[in-house]
């Protein structure tokens, strides 16, 4: 099959890009702003919760590997859904809960994995299922960020660990480094 990408908002970048990173299938994730008005937003701009843009993460995945819909179920599963425009401490539309559909295939799958988080969580979920619209990646001292700085950071090693745990206790197969030491 062929690369196919994914778009979604879960709060914090750094926190979610750092979980699917860890992914099987996951080729790679790219920090960034989408579902805003202002072009070529800053971290700062975004931030300040003016421009309509969420902090959220492009990934692109093999789909001969990762479904789109296992995604969006790890994507429920590693941020809290229920929390409107919040994640923990992050506060403001910024860090909404938002999938960005890239075609009418995807719409369809968030809208049953939306069904699905619902089902789950007794009807509580406010994730939005949000038009395409125009990416913007984060500035380059955001790529990655847990691999560098985050692992010095207060705020990531608060909340990364326990999205990592989560991930390898509830997704085990799907996991690189899980995969990685069963290989041996």
């Amino acid at each position: 099959m062929a690369d196919q990408v994914a778009v979604l908002a879960g709060g914090c970048f750094w926190c979610t890009e750092a979980v699917f990173l860890d992914v099987v299938g996951v080729k790679s994730v790219e920090s960034g702003y989408t579902g805003g008005t202002t072009v070529n937003p800053t971290y700062k701009q975004v931030c300040g919760g003016d421009t309509g843009h969420a902090e959220a993460i492009r990934i692109t995945f093999d789909d001969s590997e990762l479904s789109y819909d296992d995604l969006l179920d790890i994507f429920f599963a590693i941020h809290d859904p229920t929390q409107l425009n919040r994640q923990g401490n992050d506060i403001g539309t910024q860090y909404r809960s938002a999938i960005f559909p890239q075609d009418e295939v995807q719409a369809d799958a968030a809208r049953a994995a939306l069904a699905r988080a619902n089902d789950a969580l007794s009807g509580k979920v406010v994730t939005t299922i949000e038009p395409k619209a125009e990416w913007y990646p984060a500035e380059d001292y955001h790529q990655d960020y847990w691999a560098g700085e985050g692992q010095r950071n207060p705020y990531c090693l608060a909340v990364i660990p326990p999205k990592l745990a989560k991930l390898r206790k509830s997704f085990q197969a799907r996991v690189k480094s899980q995969a990685a030491t069963s290989d041996i």
